[in-house]
């Protein structure tokens, strides 16, 4: 492999690394919205949330934890994560307990979308970091398919929001990596 093409993966990973960090960062800024909310209006709903909560506080944490050893930052705007996940957080749990679900199906998707990429990019390159991914992916996997069981309506509000709340998620990927998402997708799909 050329030099510069060893540096390209280095830099694609980092990219990966800095994404997913602030990803799941603004996960826990969603659930934890949603939890204010559903410990008024929908109690029986809060083990569950605190469950996913709880499992996007570690993926943070091991996506930090692997960003010394290759060199990577966490993103520059984290507000955009903290303050766009929050509000996604309220507006949906605010918006009945089927928009809670909606909300993590959409970002769960739209997550495990990326997820499949960099895995494949991955794969031979940082078998480590792709081993990581993979766990994770398991357990984002087991949120999407909890918040689609929980939907007992696929109405109108469901039809309408999905694709919203799968753009804001996108679009705050793309803000908050200054366009390298759109970079490391490139990179991701030319290998």
């Amino acid at each position: 492999m050329a030099f510069w093409e060893r540096r390209s993966d280095g830099l694609t990973i980092r990219r990966i690394l800095k994404v997913n960090h602030a990803g799941e960062f603004g996960a826990i800024r969603i659930y934890t919205a949603q939890l204010a909310v559903a410990r008024r209006i929908f109690p029986d709903m809060v083990p569950a949330l605190m469950e996913m909560r709880d499992d996007e506080v570690e993926h943070c944490r091991l996506f930090f934890a692997a960003m010394p050893a290759r060199s990577a930052r966490p993103c520059r705007v984290m507000a955009f994560w903290s303050l766009g996940g929050f509000v996604l957080g309220i507006v949906t749990a605010s918006l009945g307990r089927n928009m809670i679900w909606v909300c993590t199906e959409a970002v769960e998707a739209t997550v495990h979308r990326h997820l499949e990429g960099q895995m494949a990019f991955l794969q031979d390159r940082d078998p480590e970091l792709h081993a990581t991914i993979a766990s994770i992916q398991q357990q984002e996997m087991a949120h999407l398919q909890h918040a689609i069981d929980q939907q007992p309506r696929r109405g109108l509000m469901r039809a309408l929001f999905l694709p919203v709340i799968g753009l804001v998620t996108e679009s705050l990927i793309w803000l908050s990596t200054w366009g390298d998402s759109t970079s490391m997708r490139n990179e991701i799909v030319r290998s």
